[in-house]
């Protein structure tokens, strides 16, 4: 068995949506930092939990609902909208104050 570091401070999300031009995030769960052989002193609020040999920082996460670490399926991110042009009126003569 090997050892997982949490980082309860840290979340990993994805875009699932997006509200306009502003990307819109669902979180996952917490970011696994590390995984190691054996364990080291660490800092609250970091902590270990054992964790399977497979087990790669980059490809799984730390949900604290059922408390598991877990790999992270993302699924398809949704297309960012082209920006759309104004339809704002042209002016002359008009003075920035």
């Amino acid at each position: 068995m090997k050892n997982a570091l949490i980082s309860p401070n840290e979340q990993v999300s994805y875009i699932s949506a997006w509200d306009g031009q502003t990307p819109v995030y669902t979180v996952l769960g917490q970011r696994v930092a590390e995984v190691a052989d054996a364990q080291f002193e660490i800092a609250p609020p970091l902590f270990w939990l054992e964790c399977a040999d497979d087990v790669t920082a980059m490809d799984f996460y730390y949900n604290a609902k059922s408390q598991a670490i877990v790999q992270i399926q993302i699924p398809e991110s949704p297309p960012q909208p082209t920006a759309v042009a104004s339809n704002q009126p042209v002016t002359t003569g008009s003075q920035t104050l």
